[in-house]
Parts: structure tokens; C-alpha cells; sequence
């Protein structure tokens, strides 16, 4: 007989800017763990690379809480468990991370759905 399976004490996941230059790895709880950048960015100051910083940790925060609810899924914990942990579904994580996209670069067109 073997033992239950534990789930990890954290999960973690990467997000990484458009040009690659900033990544930063932050797990569920939204605590970064790893962060690399590229020389060139700092030429862009502090606070620009603190908010840049910031930005990618809650990506990488949405992301993992997704991926956790999935491996807690994967080990048999019933859907209204998670739910009641806020861990969010994929599809969930998906729209939260176009919503912060949309919110960073702003409308794309001056144009309305009629």
C-alpha cells in the first residue's frame, strides 16, 4: 500500500516581458523567488524596472495558483474545495491575465462594438 500523495508546499511559475529581458519566477502565494534582467533595462530607471517587476510577479502569481488548483485537482480535491480557496480554474486565470494586459497597454482601438 502506498502512502497519499502530499501536494508541494508551493507552486511556482515564470512570466517574462515582451522582449524577454525581465523574468520573474513568483509561486502562488506571489512571493518572487527568482528574478533575472538584462543590462539593457536598466536604462529605463527604478521605478520603470519596479513596476515592470511588479507586473510580471502577479502574472506569474495568477499562473501558478492556476497550475496549483490543477495538481490539487489531479489528486483528487473535489471542485467547491478549490473554489473555496480561490485557486482559479484555467479558464479563470486566462481572462484575469488579459484583463491585467488590457489594463497595461490600454484600448487597442478608438472603436466600439455597436
Amino acid at each position: 500500500m502506498t502512502a497519499p500523495q502530499q501536494p508541494p508546499n508551493v507552486t511556482v511559475a515564470a512570466s517574462s516581458n515582451r522582449s524577454g529581458t525581465i523574468t520573474v519566477r513568483a509561486t502562488d502565494q506571489g512571493m518572487p523567488v527568482e528574478i533575472t534582467i538584462d543590462r539593457s533595462e536598466y536604462r529605463y530607471g527604478a521605478e520603470a524596472l519596479a513596476a515592470e517587476i511588479l507586473r510580471l510577479t502577479k502574472r506569474s502569481t495568477v499562473v501558478a495558483r492556476a497550475r496549483r488548483r490543477e495538481l490539487l485537482a489531479e489528486m483528487g480535491m473535489a471542485p467547491e474545495t478549490l473554489d473555496r480557496l480561490g485557486l482559479p480554474t484555467r479558464q479563470a486565470a486566462v481572462d484575469e491575465l488579459d484583463r491585467m494586459d488590457d489594463e497595461d497597454t490600454g484600448p487597442t482601438s478608438w472603436m466600439r462594438r455597436v
